[in-house]
Order: structure tokens, then sequence, then C-alpha cells
């Protein structure tokens, strides 16, 4: 039904509006209109920075929208809030409704092009300026970077454009401080891949905060330090030496790296390291916490937190443990693993869990998005979405973003006189032979060993090539006091020396291997001159040099070898050839391809590649990862609003005791239960049959004692569990989703006519054979229905095994029968139609009150529940009216006269007694008909969900522990 048009007048709003009368609208397509203005002014807001203020404005507006009519007046003032400062004049475009979230980051794109398509090249670097012995440039108040000494390699810089200030957090400051006195520094720039692409990011107001390499111990010496990295936008974190020693080269390097790299924990010395393993995950989340408490006391509101690495898994959840409105994003630079190799680590799920509090998690590959996601779902046994991870309502959004460099940087660097000069030195000194290059750190996983070995076996097939060829391979040294890396580095200079002495002569050698770093015109001049590039990594995060390589070769257009087990192969693959680097043979054969490709292919690969290069940059992948997070927060919003507030216990307690005729209705499973381990590490044994929770039994004795007061479990497990649990108290049971009923004498009657059964030995046939397909799972076979339940059995597994059984089931056994099939998150039910808890609640209602032979309406009801959505007309079945769109809390005072959290006021609830249909009342009698049932105001009507944030329930308790705590509070005040 289409909207009213609104007699509103564009500049004049009326400040009273009169009630809306009943709605009379399709409540969905309410629901989807109100959504769809939501999301664009959410994203408004939160992209303006301006969340306080402008959530406040939506908050009170969406309270009071209930008719479509309203929706056309939100949409003026959000139009008209758009046009004042609040929002930035980029944003003037979205006032239309963004209606999914592609959409918005569609939106969010063509708004980056257009802002960067009118800006001009003003702000180019100057080639005739003069030489900046401080490396440091500035643009008015802007300071940059420089990796060299000449002014024409730094880099070119705008003033950001972006309004949003973005806080990088690494364990690495981009510089590395060496101290020159007291209180004097001396500050480089440090290499590697993630300072080299975080260069290129110029259009956010960026500070980057990190530890500086060096240990600082006196005041004197941080608060200089602190000054001198404030010229470069950078921020110190102090660590001190035994930290450092225990969190970075321990933890970080000794477990994290290798494990993530697929090498491992560590094998030699076992005993020792598992000796200080807890010292070590001890000093790691320390030093996480020191970078939390430099990092809050930097955060303005309205910042973007982008967390860095490995090294910082805890800095996700201790920032929102100090302010949960932080936006924080975690992005890791290498390789995840799969998860058999992810559950070997003792502190699995605490690093999973410290992770996922991030709003958005991002990795180079959609392979290792996938790892972390399937690692999240095997180990924690939370649910994996194409999303990300959801537990419970929460959604972290888990994606890929592949990192870039700035390109720009390359091809400027090679139009350089000095470096044109030093490319014509390199193609005198090797004119005649190919030139192979490999820029690699001297690491296990850098495939070195295997890369010179390929080129031996090439060399001893292509004899013709010998004085052809010459493989130029930079490794650059690193961690040099490790052992392993010591064996490593002989290991090479033997294969090395090996082979040159093998191939070699008196003037020309096959290899020319360095064991250092070169300079940024020494390295763009090497990436020029090379015919083919070759990269053997093992096993590798990303690999920027793939991309450095193919931004330097304009001119000569050659070709890239790229390990298939780098994450650049996902990106560059179609114009590289991939290799296995374990596979010496093929390795060596794509050399020889490589070496004799005709010209016209090289120019198409290169071509293919040259595209993916400059159109990826690294300011690209910020600004997607940004404007991702921003969505991210967008539709975090939107999901809370969804979710029930949590139950203000005092206010139910108040309440409670005000009412003369109480109904409490409680689940059992989940909800009265033990608390189980939130992880994977599941003793089944144990919880194949749900127990009571401990310090429930007396609060629930209590309660059942007081004649003002009935509790009823109501539960879909058989009659025979909740006989075990609750078999000394005088408590009403209903078991099987209310088709069964016993009252406080003990005695057991059919609540519901009786069914048809005829269906069960099919499908019991049916749960029987997956069950034995199935390791770990089971069945139970109940009056009314059957349970599948593969909670203890590998989740991937499980779920294809239901899906195989849902697919067999409803085209055999019960496709003509009477039958609902219930889907659980890990469980397949097949009920008798028509059984559900909201069902069987009225019946049970009438019994209770013919048992009690009461005149007295219920006036106070707590319906508390883990129930799947099937179930959850047990809610509904209680509320005074139909929810409205918009969930509030209670605020008002028990005595207070206000607004139920539906917007109503004062409503209530009745209901006509219901013929009773049992033959085992007491009395053996029907009584008459009384007026009402309930005469329930909307105020004493308390539905909470426990745990299942998705739901159509008033409010939330977070676990079985905070039901037993209610109740004692109840029982305490009788």
């Amino acid at each position: 039904m289409s909207p009213k048009k609104s007699n509103r007048k564009k500049n004049n709003p009326p400040t009273n509006l009169p009630p809306p009368p009943p709605p009379q609208y399709d409540p969905d397509v309410f629901h989807a209109a109100v959504t769809t203005v939501v999301v664009a002014a959410m994203l408004q807001i939160n992209a303006s920075g301006a969340n306080g203020a402008g959530f406040d404005f939506l908050d009170k507006k969406m309270k009071n929208i209930r008719s479509c009519e309203e929706i056309g007046i939100l949409q003026h003032d959000l139009d008209e809030l758009q046009k004042s400062d609040m929002h930035a004049d980029d944003y003037k475009n979205t006032s239309a409704i963004l209606r999914t979230r592609l959409e918005r980051l569609l939106k969010e794109r063509e708004l980056r092009k257009s802002s960067r398509s009118t800006q001009t090249d003003d702000f180019h670097g100057n080639d005739n300026s003069s030489n900046n012995n401080n490396n440091n440039n500035t643009i008015g108040n802007r300071k940059i970077f420089s990796t060299g000494t000449h002014p024409d390699e730094e880099l070119r810089i705008r003033p950001p454009t972006n309004s949003q200030r973005l806080l990088v957090v690494a364990n690495r400051l981009p510089v590395s401080a060496t101290r020159k006195g007291d209180a004097s520094w001396q500050l480089e720039m440090s290499v590697g891949g993630l300072v080299s692409a975080l260069l290129g990011i110029t259009e956010f107001e960026t500070r980057w905060i990190g530890w500086a390499g060096v240990n600082v111990t006196d005041e004197i010496g941080k608060k200089s330090l602190t000054k001198a990295l404030a010229d470069k936008r950078c921020v110190p974190v102090f660590l001190d030496e035994d930290l450092v020693n225990l969190y970075y080269n321990g933890y970080c390097n000794n477990i994290l790296w290798p494990l993530f790299h697929y090498l491992g924990l560590p094998q030699e010395d076992r005993l020792a390291t598992t000796r200080s393993f807890q010292s070590q995950f001890d000093a790691y989340k320390k030093a996480n916490q020191l970078f939390a408490d430099v990092v809050s006391e930097h955060y303005i509101e309205g910042d973007v937190i982008w967390c860095h690495d490995y090294h910082l898994m805890f800095l996700p959840k201790y920032l929102k443990e100090r302010n949960n409105k932080m936006k924080v994003g975690w992005f890791l630079h290498t390789p995840f693993p799969s998860s058999e190799i992810q559950r070997t680590l003792p502190s699995r799920s605490e690093l999973l869990r410290a992770v996922l509090v991030a709003d958005l998690v991002g990795f180079h590959t959609y392979d290792y998005a996938r790892h972390f996601v399937s690692a999240c779902t095997r180990i924690l046994g939370l649910e994996g979405t194409p999303d990300g991870v959801e537990d419970q309502g929460k959604l972290t959004r888990v994606a890929a973003f592949p990192i870039g460099i700035d390109p720009g940087r390359f091809i400027r660097a090679i139009q350089l006189p000095q470096i044109k000069e030093h490319i014509k030195e390199l193609e005198e000194r090797f004119a005649g032979r190919k030139v192979m290059l490999g820029v690699d750190r001297l690491d296990m996983i850098k495939g070195i060993p295997q890369k010179i070995l390929a080129f031996e076996k090439f060399l001893e097939e292509n004899p013709d090539w010998h004085d052809k060829v010459v493989l130029l391979q930079i490794a650059v040294p690193t961690r040099t006091d490790v052992p392993e890396y010591q064996k490593l580095t002989c290991q090479v200079h033997e294969i090395v020396g090996r082979i040159n002495g093998r191939f070699g002569s008196l003037t020309t050698v096959p290899i020319h291997h360095l064991d250092r770093s070169l300079d940024f015109h020494g390295l763009c001049a090497l990436y020029a001159i090379t015919d083919v590039a070759l990269i053997t990594s093992l096993r590798d995060g990303m690999n920027l040099v793939s991309y450095e390589f193919v931004a330097c070769q304009a001119s000569k257009k050659g070709v890239l070898i790229l390990s298939e087990f780098a994450g650049a192969a996902q990106s560059l693959g179609a114009g590289a050839i991939l290799v296995n680097p374990w596979n010496i043979t093929e390795v060596a054969s794509s050399i020889g391809y490589a070496l004799n490709m005709p010209a016209e292919e090289r120019e198409k690969r290169h071509h293919h590649n040259f595209v993916h290069v400059t159109s990826h940059t690294s300011q690209e992948w910020a600004e997607t990862f940004v404007s991702e997070l921003n969505d991210t927060i967008v539709e975090a919003q939107l999901r809370i609003r969804q979710i029930p507030p949590l139950l203000e216990t005092n206010e139910a307690v108040d309440r409670y005791l005000d009412s003369n005729n109480r109904l409490l209705i409680l689940g059992f499973n989940s909800t009265l239960t033990e608390p189980m381990d939130t992880g994977r590490q599941f003793d089944q044994f144990k919880e194949m049959e749900p127990r009571l929770h401990p310090e429930a039994k007396e609060a629930l004795k209590r309660l059942c004692d007081d004649p003002k007061t009935t509790v009823v479990i109501l539960s879909g497990s058989h009659h025979s569990v909740l006989d075990k649990n609750f078999g000394e108290l005088n408590i009403w049971l209903a078991a099987e989703h209310g088709v069964f009923l016993r009252t406080p004498n003990k005695k057991w009657t059919r609540n519901m006519p009786q069914v048809h059964m005829d269906w069960v030995d099919s499908v019991k046939h049916v749960f029987e054979y997956f069950t034995e397909r199935t390791p770990r799972s089971q069945f139970e076979l109940r009056e009314t229905s059957l349970v599948w339940n593969y909670t203890y059995a590998d989740i991937e597994f499980g779920r294809l095994q239901a899906k195989d059984m849902l697919q067999h089931l409803c085209t055999g056994p019960i496709s003509n029968a009477s039958v609902e099939v219930v889907q659980g998150g890990r469980s397949v039910e097949v009920r008798t139609t028509g059984v559900t808890k909201g069902a069987g609640i009225k019946r049970i209602l009438g019994q209770v009150i013919h048992y009690k032979d009461t005149r007295e309406p219920i006036d106070y009801v707590l319906c508390v529940g883990h129930f799947l959505p099937k179930d959850e007309d047990l809610y509904t079945f209680f509320e005074p009216e139909p929810h409205t769109l918009v969930r509030s809390s209670l605020s008002t005072p028990v005595n207070g006269s206000s607004s139920d959290r539906n917007g109503s006021t004062g409503h209530k609830k009745s209901h006509p007694f219901p013929p009773s249909n049992s033959k085992h009342i007491s009395n053996g009698e029907k009584k008459d008909a009384t007026p009402s049932i309930l005469d329930l105001n909307s105020n004493n009507y308390f539905s909470c969900s426990v745990k299942r944030k998705r739901s159509s329930a008033r409010y939330l308790l977070n676990s079985s522990a905070d039901v037993v705590s209610l109740l004692k509070q109840m029982a305490d005040v009788l």
C-alpha cells in the first residue's frame, strides 16, 4: 500500500502531530521502507563522524514512526539535516535511499573517484627542490616520509580529502630510531611490505602508533623521542627489553609466525618452549594492553582504528573494553592457516575471540579469510556466514582486501636522471646476458634454496644458456642471532658457491648473491633491467616485490615467475607464470619458458599485470577497507536495534512483588541448565543429558511454595528428562512443547488431542541411517517427534549431512505426512503439525486455572527461554498488541504512568478461559468459563530470550546464570 501524502509544509513542520490511527498497511512493506531510510541515514551520520548527535536525532525520530506517512517526514528531516554542517559536502548525493550494502559501497566508491578526478596535479613533486637531510617534507602542516635523499623520490602528497582520522596501529613504526644524545635522536625509514603499502596512503589524516624498536628507560629520552616522532605523525609505544624478548622474540616470532606460515610449533627444545609458553603468552597480552593504553590516549571520537598483523590480535578486544563505540578493524599481513594447523595452538580460542571483537577483519586473499571463518566455526563452534562470523546475533565481517603499492612512486623514479644513469651502467655490465632477479628476506618461507636449486637444474638441462643468463639474488638478512636463520644462511652460501664453481668461469658467474639490502634507487634500476623476476615463496602473505617489479617494467616488459603459495598469485596469476616452488623440475622448465617467451606474449602478460598494479593501489586498498569498516558499523547499528535490550531485573522483580497472580514460564535447555564450555572442547558424555543448574533448585522450590506464583517448565525434552531434574519439586512440567503436562501432584496427562504418528517409522529409518554416517551425532525418539542432533560432530560435515537429510525427507518419507520440519542450529526435528509452545500454552493456562481453582486473573507473566524461532509464538501469545518496529527499554518507575517498550500505554491482554479437556483434574469437574484468564498490563509482561539475540522476545538475558540470578531475586522478596 502506498504511503499517504503528508500535509506537512516544507519549512514549517508541526511541533505536535496527532496520535496516528491504527496502522492499515502490510507490516513487511512498512518494515522494509523504514529500514531503507534508516540505512541511508546511518550511513550519512557515520561517514560524517557526527555519531553522537546524529544517532540521538535518528533515535528520537525512529521512536515516533508508526505510519507510512511519517516515513516521508523522516526522509524530509534527513534531507534537511544533510544540508546542514553536520554532514560533509561529499555526501550530498546520498539522500536517495540505498537499499543494500553493495549499493552503499558502490556509491562510496563513485564518490571517491569523483573526488579524485576533480583534483589537479598541483601537488606534484618539485624536481629542482633542495635536498632535505632530515627526510622530512612539509606541505602546509602535513608531514610526509621519504625513503631516499633526493626530493624526486619523495611521495607526492595531496592534502587529506577524507574527514576521518586514521589511526594505524602496528608493532613497529615506519621509522627506526637511533639515540645520538640525551635528547637527540636520528630517525631513518624502515623497510618492509607494510611500510611500503601504507606510505602510499595520502587521503586520510593518518597517525601511526607502534614500537620504535629501541629500549628507552629514562623520562628525558621518552619525551624527546615522542617529540621527534610527532613531527613524523608517529606515536611511540614504549616496551621494556624483557617484555620485548618474551612478547616479540618469543610469542610472536617463535610461536605465531611459524604457525601462520605452516611451519608448526617449535620442534627443537620442546620442553623449554613448553615451560616458557605461558610467560610468553602473558607478555603478549601485556604488550597488547600497553598498545591499547596509547591508542586510547590519542583516540578522538570518530577516528578509525586500524590494527595490523599477528602481533596485535588482542588489541581489538582491549580497545572495545575501553570504549565499545570505537571503530576497530584488524588486518593480517601473513597467511592464516587452516583450522587443522590453528587448533594446535594452546591459546587458539582466546586469540580467535579477541580478534572477533573487531568490527571488520581483513586478509589479503579469500583463502585466508575462509580459513579464519573455518577456524572460528570448528574451534569456537560459531556460525560462519558468507559475510563473516556470527556469535549470537553479533556479526564480525570477514573479507579479503588485497594490498597494493604506490606504483606512481616507482614509475616516476625510473625517469629520474640518476636512475637512468644507473640503468645504463647495469645494462652495460650484463650486456649479452638475460637478467633474472630475486629480492627476498633471507627467511625460511622465501624459498631461496629451492629457487637456486631450480636455476641449477635449468643450467644442467640447458648448457647453451650457461653464458647467456645471470641470476641476481638480493637476500636481506633478518634475525641473524637465531640459529635456524644462521643455518639457512650457510646453506644458501654453500649452494651458491657450488653452482658458481660448477658453471662459472674466471670472468663470469651464473649467480650474483648479495646478503644486504639495496637503496630505493638501486632497487628500481635492478627492476628496470630485469628480464625475468623469480619469486619462489614457500608461503607468503602477499609479496609486494612482484608488484614493484611490474611497476618498473614499462620498457622491458619482463616476465614474472610467481609461486602459487604467495598471496599475490591470486591477483597477478593471470599474467604471471605460476609455479610450485617445491617442484624443482617445474620451476626449471618455467625459467626456460620465460627466457624464450615471444615478445607478443610478454607484452600481453605484462599489460595484464600492469593494469592490476596501477588500479589496485595502496590508497585504494586503504579506502576500500575504511569504507567497508564504516558500512559495517552502519549494519551493526541496525542489528543492535533488532536485538532486544537486556532485562532490567530490578524492574521485573518490583512488578512481580506488586502483582497478585503471577505466572512464570521457563524453558529448560540453555535456560536452567548448567553452563557449558563456550569453546569446542565438548565433553560429549557429560553434556548429552542436560542437568539443572545447581543453584536453581532452591529458588524454584521457594517460588513454587508461594500461593500467588505458578511456575511452568515448558520444554521440548522428553518427560523422563524433566522428571529426572524437577521430580521432587511441586512444579508444573510441560514436555515435548506442551503435548504432555504434569501437575504439581506429579501426574502426567496428554495436553493435546491424539495425533496420527504413522510417519514415525519411515523417519526413524532415515535418522538411523544419518546417525551411522555422521560420527558423534545422535537422534532421540520422542512420543510426538524425532530429533537428530549433530552438535558434537564436525560442524561442516554435519551441515552437509543435514542438508542431504532434509532433501531426502521432503521428497520421500514426509512428502504427504502432516508434519513439520524444524531446523535448529545443530539439529533437525520432525514433529506433528501444529505442535509448538505457543499452541500448547492456552491449554496449559486452562489446566492451571482449573487446578488451582482461582477466580483471580493472571496479572504478571515472565516468559524466559532459549527457544527456536518456530516456538517463539509463545512470546507473542501474551503480547497486549502486535509489535511495532522500534524497541525501547524499560526506563520508567514501577508506579509511574508510562509507555511500554512498544510505545503503548497501559494496554492489556485478556483471554477467555478455554474449556478443559483433561480427564485427570483432581476434582473431576469442568469449571464454568469466567470472563478472562488474563488481565495483563503491558508493563507486567516480561518475555526474555536467553542468549539468542535474534528473537521476538522483549528482552534479553545473556546466560542461564542470569536466569538463576533473577529467580533468586524473586524468591528473596517473598
